[in-house]
């Protein structure tokens, strides 16, 4: 055996090698199993506090589906068919907002009253899955308040648009949309002092509710160019036009492409600013 091999043949440099990868697989392994176990942890506390998550998610587009949907449509101030235009607009306001609240607020809170964000930061995890981790359950939060909205579409309306050929879409919608959501709420919770969160909730949550296209499909803002071009800034537009596509193909709707492009856009650009927000905050 020449003295460049170790016992089994190998060269120094591969045993190396191989002993690297094998930390490395076992980093890998050990981070996996720290963030599943920190999510598992943030699922069983959002269990315990169950009733008062659904009150919390589920008033305000109820209300929105009752107002417009049933009240104004018994009242003749809306055409038979504007609930089911409606109805896919406020499930993606449902998942947009619901993300954005779950994300920031908890930011704004552990990073400086409680600090309950450094027990976090103690687990095995690199700092920047921290984040995604944060970001991933308020998304799945979202997700279930989503959800939700299909039974209490039927109650308070009736009858939801619904067909099986556009289930894949709108899964597409129920996973992009809650990500998108959650990476704004990272991106404000992080970049915003905690004195000023309730007044730039008050400046971003209300223009996304109503520019958002959760109300009205994208297309027949023609007449209003301006506003029209004005949505178009608003992630929200995509996911509401992305919901629509998969539930009511026959009304007008934004191309589904440029929907699916433009949220994984955003996703990117506010994920990333989201992240780096959080990883200057955690090591300040």
């Amino acid at each position: 055996m020449s003295v460049a091999e170790t016992a089994d043949g190998q060269s120094p440099s591969t045993a190396v090698a191989d002993r690297e990868a094998h930390r490395g697989r076992d980093r890998s392994g050990s981070s996996g199993r720290a963030f599943l176990a920190v999510l598992h942890r943030d699922v069983y506390v959002t269990g315990k506090e169950l009733p008062a998550f659904l009150a919390q998610v589920i008033l305000q587009p109820l209300f929105l589906l009752f107002v417009f949907g049933r009240v104004l449509s018994s009242l003749g101030y809306t055409t038979p068919g504007y609930r089911h235009v409606l109805f896919p607009g406020i499930v993606g306001l449902t998942a947009v907002l619901t993300s954005i609240q779950q994300t920031a607020l908890p930011l704004v809170i552990d990073f400086s009253f409680t600090k309950e964000i450094e027990d976090r930061l103690l687990a095995p995890l690199p700092v920047a899955v921290v984040a995604v981790e944060k970001m991933v359950f308020a998304s799945l939060r979202a997700l279930v308040a989503a959800c939700l909205m299909f039974p209490v579409g039927i109650l308070v309306l009736g009858s939801i648009p619904w067909r099986a050929s556009g289930v894949g879409l709108l899964v597409v919608a129920l996973v992009l949309g809650p990500l998108v959501g959650s990476a704004i709420g990272m991106t404000l919770g992080t970049a915003i002092a905690p004195n000023k969160i309730n007044v730039v909730f008050a400046l971003v949550l209300l223009p996304i509710t109503f520019t958002g296209c959760s109300q009205y499909p994208w297309p027949s803002l023609r007449r209003l160019e301006w506003y029209q071009w004005v949505t178009t800034l608003n992630p929200l537009t995509y996911v509401s036009e992305t919901m629509r596509a998969a539930l009511v193909p026959g009304v007008g709707h934004m191309r589904t492409w440029i929907c699916v492009l433009m949220l994984g856009v955003s996703l990117v650009i506010f994920g990333v600013t989201g992240i780096r927000g959080f990883m200057r905050r955690a090591l300040d």
